[in-house]
């Protein structure tokens, strides 16, 4: 093989592997948007689950009067959606407001997010 040919083979390895980097990241950035959605739907599944259940365990005799008694009786169990947002940060999601539900990068902790853990247990 001469010199030529193989400059012109590395040269068009180059641009290959350039390509593929093209891909990996667009595929990455994929993958992160498929990511934050999936935590979006499983946190709205979470909800609506606990909104059905809530419906259900509400009399359907008499609507209006005993609904809203139970709804003012009745207040969210605040130490579960203290548990779900401490399971989606051990998971590598954020919970802030300022980047919630996109993954944490390289696992490294988040001030916003230990800091709205902190002053939820006190």
């Amino acid at each position: 093989m001469d010199k030529k040919a193989f400059f012109d083979s590395v040269t068009n390895m180059e641009e290959q592997i350039g390509d593929l980097y093209g891909q990996l990241s667009g595929l990455k950035d994929n993958l992160q948007i498929v990511l934050e959605e999936n935590n979006r739907l499983t946190i709205e599944n979470t909800h609506l689950r606990e909104a059905l259940n809530q419906q259900q365990d509400v009399p359907a005799e008499d609507g209006g009067d005993k609904v809203s008694e139970t709804t003012q009786t009745v207040t969210p169990d605040q130490s579960a959606g203290h548990d779900n947002l401490m399971q989606l940060y051990k998971e590598g999601f954020h919970i802030c407001n300022v980047h919630f539900g996109s993954p944490r990068t390289n696992g490294e902790d988040c001030l916003f997010c230990l800091g709205f853990l902190g002053h939820k247990n006190q």
